[in-house]
């Protein structure tokens, strides 16, 4: 089978609730009832929440090494979606071993687990209680007292490793909480996406996407990311592209520190992107120009970023799950920001497919019919593109530190879960928008 292809013709599935919440899901429940799934009945109820549709990128624009390269990244992305199924829930061949119904298996694999994730993390499957707040990174018998005191006690280094990003917590033969690095407890996985991230590289055209690719890949077997950050954010001319490894912490609930693993394989539509490029030259005036008083802008931050539009080809893992991600606001490292800024790309294909399926049945819905023309496709991009431009243009300054946008993780004095603040800090900030 020619995979390359086959990714015309990918099927992804969007959700049909909550797709354009400014910072996550927000109006994503609208289910009734938390009972769990009894029959096929009602797990087809549920699948109703979710559209399928055709990606359908634009692959003209790719030389031929760059066709050849998107089957290894899919192969790539397929491995990070095995990881994020271990960190959402743990052993998925045992959870679908033990649903016998089609729709819900369907519907367990749709949300990585027997949890609703368009509502509210409801159980749908018969013997699952509720979702751990730790998602699979903690042992399941794990208070956050106990941990909350190994990492006080632990000295800075070993409080380090139990609070990374980068880290699995289990017990170790004493039963004391251990630390293990990702690239160790996803090895195998780990290991096959840097091989096909290697392969990627050896055929890359572009210079700046074969670095990238190569010190991911050095990234996914030692834990240290930033240097393929850097390089992320110094390629410029690259037509394909791909956001993978472990990023957002949202699934983590119960503390924020633990990044779970996901792929969105790209390319850059670079006649949409050139008719950004002014608004990306304005970011650093937008943000002197801010109203507020001098100490709320007391960051200057790198002026290479960029803004632009992509088509998806695949997505895995995080990335996969719930409402689909429509822009992306990366890299989350603020020593990376600081230095080189941040890139927004806008995803124009998934963009469409919601304003198609959702924004104009609703439309139609609500607004008298010689009003609904108004509602454009170009106005709806743009609505998306601005917020990602007001998260690159807004920072404040709290008693406890420096709140930035785009980086909820990492605020001082909370995060959000997208669609689901925390605090008053997190509930205006994301670093994509779903």
């Amino acid at each position: 089978m020619n995979t390359t292809k086959a990714t015309l013709a990918l099927v992804s599935i969007i959700s049909l609730a909550g797709a354009f919440a400014a910072c996550g899901p927000s109006m994503a429940t609208t289910t009734t009832g938390t009972e769990t799934v009894k029959n096929g009945s009602a797990a087809a109820a549920r699948l109703s929440k979710y559209s399928s549709v055709r990606l359908n990128p634009d692959l003209s624009a790719l030389t031929e090494n760059e066709r050849k390269m998107i089957p290894l990244l899919i192969d790539a992305a397929k491995a990070m979606d095995e990881v994020f199924w271990g960190q959402a829930f743990g052993d998925r061949q045992a959870l679908m071993e033990s649903i016998s119904d089609p729709a819900t298996r369907r519907f367990a694999d749709v949300n990585y687990g027997p949890w609703d994730r368009l509502d509210e993390n409801h159980p749908f499957v018969s013997g699952y209680g509720k979702r751990p707040p730790g998602a699979n990174y903690y042992p399941a018998d794990m208070t956050k007292a106990e941990f909350e005191a190994e990492v006080a006690k632990g000295g800075s280094s070993r409080a380090d490793s139990l609070k990374s990003l980068y880290t699995m917590i289990r017990r170790d033969p004493s039963g004391r909480l251990a630390a293990i690095p990702f690239s160790r407890f996803f090895a195998p996985q780990h290991e096959r996406a840097a091989r096909r991230l290697d392969e990627a590289a050896a055929l890359a055209d572009d210079p700046g996407l074969r670095n990238y690719l190569t010190l991911r890949a050095k990234a996914l077997r030692t834990d240290d990311y930033q240097p393929s950050d850097f390089a992320w954010m110094d390629m410029k001319d690259n037509t394909l592209d791909v956001v993978i490894g472990p990023i957002e912490t949202y699934e983590d609930e119960l503390f924020g520190y633990k990044s779970a693993h996901e792929t969105v394989v790209l390319i850059k539509d670079k006649d949409w992107s050139r008719r950004l490029a002014r608004y990306a030259a304005l970011l650093p005036t937008l943000q002197r120009g801010l109203p507020v008083a001098e100490e709320f802008k007391r960051e200057s931050p790198g002026t290479n970023s960029d803004l632009n539009a992509y088509d998806i080809v695949y997505s895995s893992g995080e990335a996969n799950t719930g409402a689909k991600t429509i822009a992306i606001n990366l890299p989350n490292d603020e020593e990376v920001q600081l230095k080189k800024g941040a890139r927004r790309l806008q995803l124009k294909n998934a963009m469409r497919l919601k304003f198609d399926r959702i924004l104009v049945p609703i439309a139609e819905e609500l607004l008298v019919t010689d009003q609904v023309k108004n509602v454009t496709f170009d106005s709806f991009f743009e609505n998306v593109m601005f917020h990602e431009v007001a998260l690159d243009s807004a920072s404040r300054t709290r008693s406890m530190g420096t709140v930035r946008c785009g980086n909820p993780s990492r605020n001082a004095t909370g995060r959000s879960k997208r669609g689901k603040p925390t605090s008053s800090a997190s509930s205006w900030c994301a670093s994509s928008v779903r």
